[in-house]
């Protein structure tokens, strides 16, 4: 039987107009000290540097201290991000809490953050050449933490087919050639991602999660300071610049470079790599 739509109440616009509340208020955030790594940076030198083909993925070593940066070098390109401690894949990004401590997209300033138990900041953006883009007129905006990452179960469940070259697969294949685990132990550490110069939000009407064209161009770049060391791989997704389709082989697609940079000796002096959570991990039953 059919059930009837549930009668709005008399009170509804009422219901409907109460104001929201920011569940995490962040003003007693650990502030980054912006101006001691631009000095860093400054006199830093390229140490490594990762090309990462279309529709592939690879990945990378920024120790603590270190700096990255992901360009688009031949033409609009997005990426998929996922970074681990570098010595215990158990720590690695939370774009949830990433997304619930900043907002939906992320820039210069803000930071990601990896998961409990350690929920400590990974890496932090110091420069973002896609900033001036902000929030546009259908709440789009670049950089997100919102989307998970282009994968073939969805895509078999959607269209069916088996398809390869979805970013779950690209991450999951750099991961067991970089650590040597079997592809079924590396797939269970790829993670939910940064989206990388991917344009994205929600529809109005539906809540939908869309993209869009990017707005990235050739020379753009997103650079992070590792405060932590880190192990990265980076995707070049199959979507090219998501204007249009992804999971498929039919967007045109380029290449990603990652090149990490060491600060000179000194550069950093009074600056540590942030602990883990303070929390005591009792959850309620005592010592």
């Amino acid at each position: 039987m059919t059930q009837p739509a549930p009668l709005q109440p008399s009170d509804a616009d009422t219901r409907r107009n109460v104001p929201p509340v920011i569940c995490y208020p962040n003003q007693t955030l650990p502030i980054p000290d912006l101006n001691l790594y631009a000095r860093a940076r400054d006199g830093a030198e390229k140490v490594a540097e990762l090309r990462v083909a279309p529709r592939d993925a690879g990945c990378f070593r920024a120790p603590a201290g270190h700096f990255f940066r992901i360009t688009s070098v031949e033409g609009p390109q997005v990426g998929d991000l996922n970074l681990w401690h570098a010595d215990d894949l158990a720590e690695r990004f939370y774009s949830g809490k990433t997304r619930a401590l900043h907002g939906t997209h992320i820039t210069r300033g803000q930071r990601m953050w990896s998961g409990f138990p350690y929920l400590r900041p990974m890496a932090t953006i110091t420069h973002d050449s896609l900033e001036w883009y902000g929030i546009d007129q259908y709440g789009g905006s670049v950089h997100d933490v919102i989307g998970t990452r282009c994968d073939p179960y969805t895509h078999n469940l959607l269209a069916g087919g088996q398809y390869h070259h979805c970013c779950h697969s690209n991450l999951t294949r750099a991961l067991a050639d970089e650590t040597g685990l079997p592809l079924h132990e590396a797939e269970r550490h790829v993670h939910d991602v940064l989206n990388v110069f991917m344009c994205t939000g929600f529809t109005r009407d539906t809540g939908q999660y869309f993209m869009k064209a990017s707005p990235v161009r050739p020379g753009d770049c997103l650079e992070f300071f590792a405060e932590i060391d880190l192990l990265g791989a980076l995707s070049a997704c199959p979507g090219g610049d998501c204007s249009a389709q992804h999971s498929s082989d039919a967007a045109a697609c380029h290449p990603l470079l990652v090149e990490v940079f060491a600060p000179a000796p000194g550069a950093l002096d009074g600056w540590s790599s942030p602990a883990p959570s303070g929390y005591d991990r009792s959850h309620g039953r005592g010592a």
